[in-house]
């Protein structure tokens, strides 16, 4: 089991927030070309599974995997120079925001289409277990992928096979501008996995510390051979669904009330407040430890602000400083061939 160190999963939050709004910045800048997806709001979500995953594992993401890219290890200077289409991006300054791939992290993309992850994640289930290897798969999509029909097909095959995949739900409530009360007949989406006999869980996604303690379950029960698990994290994005989505057709109160739940915020209170805080700031008895153990005070938060923000501004700069990809570079990775074994053929070193 992975030891939970709140300490490292505040920064891991804290450089996920400054990595998107970043970014969001370069985009009004106009040096970011396209859609570009933020995900300010779900960071509990990310931090609290990638937490929970081992080197050898599979990560499938969606659209929305900036963040995905950077808790998994890629370095923020390749996700920038991605989004500016450099040279030096992870997938070479030719996929994008949407398109972040990374075969050394076993990151096997980010992908436009709604729904797409379902068959990718499949099939590198399929193939780790049909070579009896440890690894698992964590495939990400939102509470807008559930009705497609690579949902069901893959959970359906998925269960039949018993492949090692936890299905991580992102349930931010809003299928691009579309409340889930009103694009799905069941809107308990972790429901529809009884339809195939798989385990699953529906967890508030705004608490870290119980989306890493539901992900760190699901997955050991994985590499216990149990099949695949399906987890549930409700969760809410503070912008709209890409920075062209000014997200008029949420209510202000609405809004406003996730933000009062924001999970960065609240890791913050619970690590940096001290043991005599005041009343009501240390309800939960997880709080009140935190507290008392003294994991953080504020000027310790303070330079770990400081030390984040640095590592960001550098990362940019670097890369905008790259050049952008030539001729020569584009059909050099047209004429690379990845070997299947390359990915599955091996264990994790």
């Amino acid at each position: 089991m992975h030891s939970v160190d709140p300490v490292f999963l505040l920064r891991q939050m804290l450089r996920a927030r400054a990595l998107e709004e970043t970014a969001a910045q370069e985009y009004a800048a106009g040096r970011i070309a396209g859609f570009l997806h933020l995900y300010p709001g779900e960071e509990a979500v990310a931090a609290g599974v990638l937490s929970c995953a081992e080197p050898g594992d599979y990560i499938v993401s969606t659209y929305r995997e900036h963040v995905h890219a950077l808790l998994r290890g890629i370095p923020a200077v390749a996700i920038f120079a991605e989004l500016l289409g450099k040279k030096t991006g992870v997938s070479g300054g030719m996929g994008g925001s949407m398109h972040l791939f990374d075969a050394q992290r076993r990151f096997l993309g980010g992908y436009a289409i709604v729904g797409e992850t379902f068959p990718i994640a499949l099939g590198a289930g399929y193939a780790v277990a049909y070579r009896q290897l440890p690894e698992a798969i964590i495939c990400f999509f939102g509470d807008g992928a559930v009705n497609q029909g690579t949902f069901h097909e893959s959970l359906n095959m998925a269960a039949l096979w018993r492949l090692p995949i936890l299905f991580v739900c992102e349930n931010n409530h809003y299928q691009i501008g579309t409340e889930i009360h009103r694009h799905s007949a069941v809107v308990e989406v972790y429901r529809r996995a009884c339809a195939y006999n798989i385990p699953a869980e529906r967890i508030n996604g705004m608490d870290v510390l119980a989306v890493q303690q539901a992900s760190e379950q699901a997955l050991a029960r994985i590499r216990a051979g149990d099949g695949p698990q399906f987890l549930e994290f409700e969760t809410y994005r503070y912008r709209g669904h890409s920075m062209a989505d000014p997200g008029a057709y949420r209510p202000a109160s609405e809004v406003q009330a996730y933000q009062r739940q924001d999970p960065i915020k609240e890791l913050e209170g619970e690590l940096s407040t001290q043991a005599n805080c005041p009343a009501g700031d240390c309800v939960l008895q997880f709080q009140e430890q935190c507290c008392a153990a003294g994991h953080l005070n504020s000027e310790r938060l303070q330079g770990l602000q400081e030390e984040i923000a640095e590592e960001m501004r550098i990362a940019l700069a670097e890369a905008q400083a790259a050049a952008a990809p030539s001729l020569t570079d584009v059909q050099a990775v047209f004429q690379k061939n990845h070997r299947f074994e390359d990915f599955f053929g091996r264990g994790a070193a």
